[in-house]
């Protein structure tokens, strides 16, 4: 596994350094500074081989965390351990800085004792090592803590400590999608996908455990053949292609209940991720007209129209179009909102605060052109569009969210949950 752990400032020089294997020499600690850091050319690759030893490296600001190994080991699995480093240290003392790392190099040492041990990563949760490694070293623990430690040590729930009480349970839940879309100038959809995520934040007491209905197509389906007929109520199901979730999620619940059951963290964390590319409701179509008078004029027209429902309103939303390098002028008519040309940019920047549904909008310009000696065509770049919407495109819908707690008396009933869909633009292009 892991033959050493290395921490270097940008000029090489070696902060921490802990080996756990005994074919890693000192040599190791120069061949890094030499080949890597103060190389000639810039190393591009996070996986350095010298002299049939392997650097597995990534940078932070002016810092380098480097995990040395002469093994054939997992790459992906070093670079996690890696970023759990980094993700340690800036729980326990923010921003991994020189500075930082010198002021808590006891500290630092006494982590890498505990997460890894003859070079195989242990723990790395925060939550856990917090509860027995502070500040001033090892805490003094009564026998209860012990107790708690053990058990949160090899027990199956790390990302959760007992005892946690809430004056008012509530939970809260954002169902976050990014629309990803190419479209043709008469409005051909080229590729379309919406990568979105369920965010949540709990708080409640004691060890509760969730339950969590969507309208994925599998799982409306399962339900439909033990009974329920979801298509009785009028949800439609999406069909997500992949997915994705946290650790507390119960993946054998999942694919023999087709129910996503979990005990959740206490605070926020990301539940799951998905990604869909079938039957997506894009909230804008964008209409371009580009006419080029001659070869010192340009008329451009821009159509933008909401589909979406009347009651609902977009915001944020901003149009980029792009004009030629050798722009001299440009006059602008909007309907609706403000619109700049940025010759820094070399695009009109139309921004409008609010939209309804179901509305449509646009401008027109007038691009003056410089003439050149450059006889090859502009190759218009596409038009990209920013906006943020009050639902989700993709059609995803929580079908239901509940709480359950034996040993506390609070049921489902007590708990207050908050639902809220957001849908925002990812790389939203139309061709001109």
């Amino acid at each position: 596994m892991i033959g050493g752990l290395f921490i270097y400032n940008h000029k090489g020089e070696v902060l921490i350094s802990r080996v756990y294997r005994d074919d890693i020499g000192r040599n190791a600690v120069d061949a890094f500074r030499v080949n890597v850091i103060h190389a000639r050319q810039q190393v591009r690759s996070p996986v350095t081989n010298i002299a049939r030893t392997s650097f597995f490296h990534i940078k932070r600001a002016n810092i380098w965390l480097a995990a040395v190994t002469k093994q054939n080991v997992n790459a992906a699995m070093v670079f996690e351990f890696l970023l759990k480093m980094i993700e340690v240290m800036q729980s326990y003392f923010g921003k991994v800085s020189e500075e930082n790392i010198k002021n808590n190099f006891v500290l630092i040492y006494e982590l890498l004792d505990e997460i890894l041990d003859y070079g195989y990563p242990q723990n790395t949760d925060t939550g856990i090592l917090k509860t027995f490694i502070t500040q001033t070293g090892v805490k003094s623990a009564s026998k209860e803590e012990q107790a708690m430690i053990t058990s949160q040590v090899t027990g199956q729930i790390g990302w959760r400590r007992e005892g946690i009480k809430y004056r008012r349970n509530e939970l809260f839940l954002d169902v976050l999608e990014y629309v990803n879309l190419l479209m043709s100038p008469q409005g051909q959809v080229l590729s379309a996908h919406v990568a979105g995520k369920v965010v949540m934040k709990s708080y409640l007491s004691g060890m509760p455990e969730c339950k969590f209905g969507i309208n994925d197509k599998i799982l409306m389906e399962a339900k439909k053949g033990a009974g329920d007929d979801a298509t009785r109520s009028g949800r439609t199901s999406i069909a997500i292609d992949d997915c994705q979730f946290h650790q507390c999620v119960k993946l054998t619940k999942f694919e023999t209940e087709h129910a996503i059951s979990f005990i959740p963290p206490d605070g926020e964390y990301e539940l799951m991720r998905y990604r869909t590319t079938k039957d997506i409701s894009l909230p804008f179509r964008v209409i371009p007209l580009v006419c080029e008078a001659g070869r010192t004029k340009m008329e451009v027209k821009v159509v933008i129209k909401s589909n979406f429902k009347p009651s609902l309103l977009a915001q944020k939303i901003e149009v980029r179009i792009p004009t030629p390098l050798n722009t001299s002028g440009v006059q602008l008519i909007c309907m609706k909102g403000k619109a700049k040309y940025k010759a820094s940019e070399n695009a009109i920047v139309w921004k409008i605060k609010r939209m309804g549904g179901m509305k449509e909008s646009q401008i027109s310009a007038e691009v003056e052109l410089l003439q050149t000696d450059n006889k090859r065509k502009w190759t218009r770049p596409p038009i990209s569009m920013n906006f943020e919407v009050p639902f989700a495109p993709s059609g995803f819908k929580v079908r239901y969210l509940k709480v359950f707690e034996s040993k506390l008396n609070y049921s489902d009933h007590d708990v207050i949950k908050w639902v809220r869909y957001i849908g925002r633009s990812g790389l939203y292009e139309t061709r001109c």
